[in-house]
């Protein structure tokens, strides 16, 4: 990982808000009932579901989500007139590995 994408995804995560709506949407039979259109870890999370469930407006939400994206944390999807979110879990593993690298480093 460069150091331009790894500041993009520390920026995306140091937002409590966000920080939150990944860690439900990590889990998200956890954290959101069905949906009606989409499965939740299959297809994501409707940006309606995440909004409701912060409480915060839909402009602020798809903001926050458009963040998460450039990030390369999430990947969209549009069903209908709705976005749908899900992690990218292949990014996030990616990252898990950058964390381990930087445990273990010792300088000489």
């Amino acid at each position: 990982m460069d150091a331009e994408s790894s500041a993009k995804v520390f920026a995306a995560l140091s937002s409590p808000v966000r920080l939150q709506i990944m860690l439900w949407i990590l889990d998200p039979r956890s954290h959101f009932p069905p949906q009606i259109d989409g499965d939740l870890v299959r297809d994501g999370v409707c940006v309606g579901a995440i909004t409701e469930k912060t409480g915060l407006s839909q402009p602020t939400i798809s903001s926050h989500m458009k963040k998460l994206a450039a990030a390369g944390l999430v990947r969209g999807q549009k069903f209908g007139n709705w976005m749908f979110y899900k992690p990218d879990r292949a990014m996030l593993g990616r990252y898990g590995g950058v964390f381990s690298e930087l445990a273990a480093y010792q300088p000489e």
